[in-house]
């Protein structure tokens, strides 16, 4: 029979495997909606607010704001020690599409494989 000790030590296996990590952002966004979520777990993410300013992040570091000019070696640096990295783009339901192309460029220039992170739609 099991002892209570085993049980309790499956059961935080069980949750420490299930539980998602939740990588908190500060900068107050409305996320366009979505019926579909992705799956993949970006390390990387590049945030743009509704006033236009950019900030990139990697793995659980908090924003830092940058220029558009940044971005690219930001995201090189992170791809040479990160070769399967995925970048996260959060972006403000406001945010102009020229300014989501910026970046769709960057990415296809580069090679970064990047996702549109979005809402649940309700």
């Amino acid at each position: 029979m099991a002892s209570m000790t085993d049980i309790i030590f499956l059961l935080l296996i069980f949750f420490m495997i299930s539980s998602t990590v939740v990588i908190p952002n500060a900068i107050k966004l409305t996320l366009p909606q979505s019926k579909q979520q992705t799956s993949a777990k970006p390390l990387t993410r590049v945030t743009i607010d509704s006033n236009l300013n950019y900030f990139v992040a990697f793995d659980r570091q908090r924003e830092v704001q940058v220029s558009f000019d940044e971005i690219t070696p930001f995201l090189q640096q992170i791809q040479s020690d990160e070769p399967e990295m995925f970048v996260a783009l959060y972006a403000d339901e406001a945010v102009p599409y020229r300014e989501i192309v910026r970046l769709l460029n960057i990415a296809n220039e580069n090679k970064f494989r990047i996702m549109l992170a979005t809402r649940p739609k309700r």
